[in-house]
């Protein structure tokens, strides 16, 4: 058995350790499964947001990307860090205040049913693109570093294996303690890996004189448009405010303890992207003619032994971080929204936490076949994330604009932000714009404002809405 293996194996036991460890808390009822008990403290908090964002996209993902343009495709994680600040800053304490499980439950009290079910029917297809594309990230790290042992698809089934497992087991108690593992391990071996590599390159200077001529590869402006990096800021911003990081802010301790977490978690995710851009830099040079979402796996399968599984590990925790993260969101969201909402609204909290493990199951199972389709992960990504920029443009009016909501403007401005998606892929003329999400916010708040118009119900008073 090889040393990398024998990493990676024990990092699996640990983590179905910690998993088992804290299922007693999680099985006492729906509010410490889903919400970890609404306990989680800033430091809880800060890895559990950490680990969401430095997944497949932030690591593997950032460095297919900067095996084509550079430097520049590590502005992907400083997006997701600006996304996670700006929630701490005006998001996360109102939602915790609210005691809301999903965006979709603070939509039915704001609005109508309607509106519920077609929020949380998005965010599901959200999510599951973007675990899916965790799986993906997974089979290509353990194929590329294990070879003997994993092929693509094997490393696929594998990962979801234990990030479903794992997720079962505990939900967002054993997210939260399995990430402060996860996320000193992602520091480690991705800065030893990065020294390391370099070392191996030869340095700086000259891993520079071997890159193909055309643009300077570690200047972080060079090879993407600044209309596109405004644009993944656009989106990181949008998601974080409604997409995964939601149930970490609902199962804060308190308002300050969401709001500290979410900035603290947003410091952490900043420096990853660059460092993945580095190493997919330097496997443009040792690696020019293979596929560029190998780029990272190669690189690290260069390094000795204890380095590489060590690294390896550290990839597969960034994966297994924001799958499971993102695995129970989608079950809270079939779970609290639809099976509660209108199939079982009687359910017994044991049943209902019986209920939310054999979702997660479920999903964890069609994201699988949806990673065996996917392709090009930080395209799919940002994409997938495009989605939720109906879900922000609707709580960013209901927060600060109420006078302009009407009754049914979530229904609608979610409808079409879904339907724009679509539009946008089969009308080339739109890219103009240069990224879909500048064409999903003019549409999602044009949209909004002809409903404030045309509607004349009023949304429901902030009083319906619980109070600490």
């Amino acid at each position: 058995m090889s040393i990398q293996l024998i990493i990676v194996v024990l990092y699996i036991a640990l983590l179905f350790a910690i998993s088992f460890y804290v299922k007693k808390r999680a099985d006492k009822g729906s509010a410490e499964y889903l919400l970890a008990g609404r306990k989680l403290g800033p430091m809880l908090i800060a890895v559990n947001v950490t680990g969401l964002a430095v997944g497949a996209a932030s690591t593997v993902g950032v460095a297919e990307n900067a095996y084509k343009v550079g430097m520049a495709a590590g502005w992907y994680n400083a997006a997701w860090s600006a996304g996670a600040i700006i929630m701490g800053l005006v998001a996360a304490g109102k939602l915790r205040k609210m005691k809301v499980t999903t965006i979709p439950e603070f939509f039915e009290k704001y609005y109508d049913t309607k509106g519920r079910v077609i929020s949380a029917v998005g965010l599901i297809i959200i999510m599951s693109v973007i675990t899916a594309l965790q799986y993906l990230a997974g089979g290509a790290i353990l194929a590329s570093l294990l070879p003997d042992y994993f092929s693509f698809r094997g490393g696929m089934i594998v990962s979801a294996v234990v990030f479903i497992g794992i997720t079962l087991i505990g939900g967002l108690w054993s997210s939260g303690f399995s990430n402060i593992v996860s996320v000193v391990l992602i520091y480690a071996g991705i800065l030893y890996s990065c020294v390391a590599a370099v070392d191996h390159t030869g340095g700086i200077e000259n891993i520079a004189a071997q890159l193909p001529a055309g643009f300077d590869w570690f200047d972080p402006f060079a090879g993407i448009p600044l209309a596109v990096i405004i644009g993944w800021f656009i989106v990181m911003i949008t998601q974080a405010i409604t997409s995964g990081p939601v149930p970490i802010a609902c199962g804060a301790r308190d308002e300050k303890a969401a709001r500290t977490g979410f900035i603290l978690g947003g410091i952490l995710i900043f420096p990853v992207g660059f460092l993945c851009a580095l190493l997919g830099i330097i496997g443009k040079v040792q690696f020019p003619d293979i596929s560029a979402t190998l780029a990272l796996p190669k690189v690290v399968m260069a390094l000795d032994p204890i380095a590489s599984g060590t690294t390896l590990a550290a990839l597969w925790a960034a994966d297994v971080s924001t799958a499971c993260t993102i695995l129970l969101g989608a079950g809270t969201l079939f779970s609290q929204d639809i099976y509660k909402r209108f199939i079982n609204p009687s359910v017994t909290d044991e049943h209902f936490v019986k209920i939310n493990r054999l979702t997660i199951f479920a999903v964890g199972l069609v994201t699988l076949w949806f990673a065996f389709n996917a392709a090009g992960i930080l395209k799919t990504m940002v994409a997938g994330l495009s989605m939720t920029t109906a879900l922000t443009c609707v709580f960013l009016f209901t927060v600060f604009a109420p006078g302009l909501c009407r009754r049914s403007s979530a229904f609608w401005t979610t409808l079409f932000g879904l339907l724009g998606l679509v539009v946008w892929e089969f009308v080339p003329a739109l890219h103009v714009l240069q990224h879909v999400i500048y064409f999903e916010w003019l549409l999602c708040i044009a949209v909004f404002l002809i409903v404030s118009v045309v509607d004349k119900t009023p949304i429901k008073q902030p009083e319906m809405v619980e109070e600490d």
